[in-house]
């Protein structure tokens, strides 16, 4: 009897033993996952997207690099009666505003999100349109040999790493633009930054989409958003092309709700534009448009505006001083690929800024990859860590104050920086990343978080 008790407390006590074992191997596992990088697959060491500064660092930043930094899109085609058409769509659905004032969040007019309208299908374009992305070879010819060459083939292979809950949509879908407007309102977002090139005009790959701005403005009106302008890098783009450009933008929509102005320290009402590659032009070019001398200056007449140029450089903070810019953003969600994407050098661009009468607009990202375009660029990707890489972007912002922040992107899908709705995809061929173990929706949810939280300090800031 006596060993029979004994034997049983010994496999009492070595069930429990093992039953702990077993709890403390679960937990381990529990929290490995929760912290698992979303790019885990691609090989990339945990963290690393958020210690980029241990990566390498791109330094060919010439005209050449600039244009692989972020490739501009194919765009919407024009049709006729399209605005007419979107309009009477809109009205159809629109439910009374009171409802959709109570089910989304405030908007948020110091939180300015980037948005691209160059996607196209063939119900509403005839053809895709940018989902088909061609990849890009690398500069070096021996370099480029030893990665694939090709394009895309949607709608199940598309140009991008992670496959968006609406699909291979089109831009001037009446119910995508919908969709995107709600998402970006949910999020607590109150400009949007619209890619923009002038009339009949387009990237490389892309198609005119002037035509879709009235469209946007209405459906952005509808759920009390802004609308803004990023100027891109057009052929020719110069002082006098500028001042014609402006001068059509704010003649054509200035008279729009949606049209956005900010207002100045002077109580001013100013139309906002940010102008991408800025640094292309020289100094000189730019202060005839921008300074109160220049030749073609657009200062003191009812076309002046704020202007925002790219910095990516250190170097670009006196030539954006020099040019008569009234402040400077940063674009690039890569920490440390560039000084001005480098979180670590905020503060002093925003001591730079605040000592020369200019505004600082740091750019925040949920992470970066666009190896499904340029499959050599895996060193730039930055991992998104479940939201922490987001997260960290946006107390780094924070921490320096700024007037506004701007967030890249909403829908840049094919560097990977987008906060719209995406879904887990798996084909023959490819499997696409995606937001688990979280919902679509996560970096919807954690913008408007951190809307909320930039709200609250700002009030203290202003005491």
């Amino acid at each position: 009897i006596l060993n029979y008790d004994i034997m049983a407390r010994f496999r009492r006590r070595t069930c429990i033993i093992l039953l702990l074992f077993i709890l403390f191997i679960c937990s381990i596992m529990m929290a490995l996952k929760t912290l698992r990088p979303d790019r885990a697959g691609f090989g990339d060491p945990f963290g690393l997207g958020l210690l980029p500064e241990l990566q390498q660092r791109t330094v060919h930043l010439d005209n050449k690099q600039s244009s692989l930094n972020r490739i501009q899109g194919d765009t919407a085609t024009r049709v006729s009666n399209l605005h007419s058409i979107a309009v009477n769509t809109m009205k159809a659905s629109m439910p009374p505003v009171n409802k959709l004032e109570e089910e989304l969040s405030s908007p948020n007019y110091n939180f300015h999100i980037f948005y691209y309208s160059w996607f196209g299908n063939p119900q509403f374009d005839g053809k895709y349109i940018h989902w088909n992305h061609p990849l890009l070879p690398h500069w070096d010819p021996k370099i480029a040999n030893n990665y694939p060459k090709g394009r895309h083939n949607p709608p199940d292979d598309i140009g991008a790493n992670f496959y968006p809950e609406l699909g291979s949509y089109s831009s001037k879908d009446p119910s995508v633009i919908e969709a995107h407007m709600k998402q970006m309102r949910s999020a607590s977002t109150g400009v949007i930054v619209l890619s923009w090139y002038p009339p009949g005009m387009a990237d490389e790959n892309g198609e005119p989409t002037d035509d879709l701005v009235p469209v946007i403005l209405d459906y952005a009106h509808k759920y009390n958003l802004k609308v803004t302008f990023h100027i891109e890098p057009y052929k020719d783009r110069d002082d006098r092309s500028m001042y014609h450009n402006v001068k059509y933008i704010i003649d054509k929509y200035g008279g729009h709700p949606a049209f956005y102005r900010h207002k100045t320290s002077t109580g001013r009402f100013l139309p906002m534009f940010y102008v991408y590659d800025s640094y292309v032009t020289i100094p000189e070019i730019w202060a005839n448009l921008l300074t109160v001398s220049g030749s073609q200056t657009i200062r003191n007449t009812p076309y002046d505006a704020l202007f925002i140029a790219l910095l990516v450089e250190e170097r670009h903070k006196h030539d954006i001083h020099r040019s008569g810019f009234d402040g400077m953003y940063t674009y690039f969600a890569t920490n440390g690929f560039s000084y001005g994407s480098s979180h670590h050098n905020w503060a002093s661009l925003k001591a730079f800024c605040d000592s020369n009468n200019l505004m600082f607009i740091p750019s925040v990202g949920p992470g970066y990859i666009d190896t499904s375009i340029r499959p050599w660029n895996n060193h730039n990707t930055r991992n998104r860590v479940n939201g922490k890489y987001y997260e960290t972007a946006f107390s780094a912002a924070l921490l320096v104050r700024p007037e506004i922040i701007s967030i890249t992107s909403f829908n840049e899908w094919h560097e990977g920086t987008q906060i719209e709705k995406a879904v887990p995809k798996r084909t023959g061929q490819v499997v696409y990343l995606d937001y688990k173990p979280h919902k679509p929706n996560v970096y919807l949810e954690l913008t408007q978080k951190w809307s909320e939280k930039y709200r609250k300090e700002q009030e203290q800031w202003l005491m």
